[in-house]
């Protein structure tokens, strides 16, 4: 096979095919470049439309929670507050879930067909537009956990995150609704990493007398985690800017508090409740927490790219 290649790059070479190649390099070239172009232009147009409140409230804007027009006096430490409780907490209940899932898909616990019956309907949560979600929230998931939340408080309320009485919308039931939204991509990326690992590292694992758990754990795991580090890291950007949904239950509250039984806000849901009816220092404002959350996106995926990295020259 290697003689074949060998042969095939070292061929003689016409005219015509060089230039086809060069013209479907330079092609290539082009196109990838819009989209740093873009990017880079979206950055520069939010950055400088958020200068000048950026000019006047520096980084006081990120640890200071007051919201009044009137007053002209703006903060964004709650939204940014409840953005990363909202994404985190969901990506830590979502962790379990859909790698748990991804395993139950791709080993044989059961008969081929309902594993295919399983994976299409997760797929299919995938498909289901984020405000069907909020509804969906709204009139079901509240209702049917409005028990649970008032047990979490009368036992747990010595816990700061539990320490408020529950309201209808809080940013628990963001949390939840977000782990039905991160579920499909968690479990996808991490079927597919799951399927990609070697059949004979399953049998090499069984050659040696390890049990089926032992080597899901030890062997199948290890080898598939840089892909499920991906998919993991790329849920988290997804619950970070996730809008609709987020926006529909979360009760949209600038007061702090660190309870999660209480209305919340995230950046995202500042935005598309208020962006419509701002004016003048305001729509700056609003433009100064959008490049915020820009930034906190980029760090996630800088941190995703390094950390895929090493967990592929690890494993």
């Amino acid at each position: 096979m290697e003689e074949k290649l060998t042969l095939f790059k070292n061929r003689k070479r016409f005219g015509i095919e060089k230039n086809i190649d060069i013209i479907f390099k330079n092609t290539s070239l082009v196109l990838s470049s819009f989209v740093a172009i873009i990017l880079l232009g979206i950055i520069l147009v939010v950055f400088f439309q958020s200068f000048e409140s950026f000019s006047r409230y520096g980084l006081k804007f990120l640890v200071t929670s007051q919201w009044n027009p009137v007053k002209d006096e703006y903060g964004a430490f709650t939204a940014i507050y409840g953005t990363l409780v909202t994404s985190f907490l969901s990506l830590l209940l979502t962790i379990p879930l859909g790698v748990g899932t991804a395993i139950f898909i791709t080993e044989d616990f059961v008969p081929k067909v309902f594993r295919e019956i399983i994976g299409s309907f997760v797929e299919l949560l995938a498909a289901i537009p984020s405000v069907v979600l909020g509804l969906w929230a709204i009139f079901v998931m509240e209702p049917f956990l409005r028990a649970f939340f008032v047990f979490l408080h009368s036992f747990f309320g010595w816990i700061p995150l539990f320490s408020t009485e529950p309201a209808g919308r809080n940013s628990l039931l963001a949390i939840l609704i977000l782990v039905v939204m991160l579920l499909p991509i968690v479990t996808a990326i991490a079927r597919d990493s799951l399927n990609q690992v070697p059949k004979k590292l399953r049998n090499a694992a069984y050659g040696i007398g390890a049990s089926r758990w032992k080597t899901i754990f030890s062997v199948i795991l290890p080898a598939a985690l840089s892909g499920i580090m991906a998919g993991v890291l790329l849920a988290l950007g997804r619950a970070m800017g996730e809008t609709m949904a987020v926006t529909m239950i979360i009760g949209n509250s600038n007061v702090f508090s660190w309870s999660l039984l209480s209305p919340g806000y995230t950046i995202s849901s500042m935005l598309a409740n208020q962006f419509g009816e701002a004016d003048g220092s305001q729509v700056s404002s609003l433009f100064y927490a959008a490049f915020v959350l820009m930034i906190l996106s980029l760090v996630v995926n800088i941190f995703a790219q390094w950390l895929v990295k090493k967990f592929s020259l690890k494993y």
